[in-house]
């Protein structure tokens, strides 16, 4: 079997991550490129939090490693994963998938003013004002504390399809 590949992509709250990644999975299965997409951010959401309360649980690394193993049973070898913070974590993600996949990161940004928008319309008309908060510093975290050699992506006049485009190319899992 292939040597496993994945794509890291974060960002702050409001950025696009999970709309790019829906997009990305649509170029892919349109290419019949076989792939699996996992939001991280699920991985371990949990009250109380299990990274708060027990973080030498590791649950979100347990759990992506279960299920890649299950991935891998059935003959993927690609793996978009989103999560906020997966570009500071993306080298405990990678080696918790267990087989020295090839890495891909990029973080997604976006401005104050489009991230309030989208935060807007998710949530149904009102500005979720202390998620936007929470979001903004998130960014600056982000952007200050993210390697330089990870790929840098705004978003803010970026139509998903677009975005999708470029996370496609700079994985090279669709041939140009």
């Amino acid at each position: 079997m292939p040597r496993s590949e994945v794509l890291f992509v974060g960002g702050r709250s409001g950025v696009g991550k999970s709309t790019a990644a829906a997009a990305l999975h649509d170029l892919l299965v349109a290419a019949d490129v076989r792939h699996a997409v996992i939001e991280g951010d699920v991985l371990d959401l949990a009250h109380p939090a299990p990274h708060v309360e027990h973080p030498e649980a590791h649950l979100a690394e347990r759990n992506l490693a279960a299920m890649w193993a299950r991935y891998r049973e059935l003959g993927h070898h690609r793996l978009v994963y989103t999560n906020t913070v997966s570009v500071l974590e993306h080298e405990r993600l990678a080696a918790a998938m267990g087989d020295d996949p090839v890495v891909t990161v990029v973080l997604l940004r976006a401005g104050d003013a489009v991230v309030a928008d989208r935060l807007t319309r998710r949530a149904g008309g009102s500005t979720p004002q202390a998620q936007l908060a929470h979001s903004t510093r998130t960014a600056g975290r982000l952007d200050t504390a993210t390697a330089d050699t990870v790929t840098r992506l705004d978003t803010d006049s970026t139509a998903p399809l677009a975005v999708a485009r470029r996370l496609a190319s700079l994985t090279g899992w669709i041939p140009d």
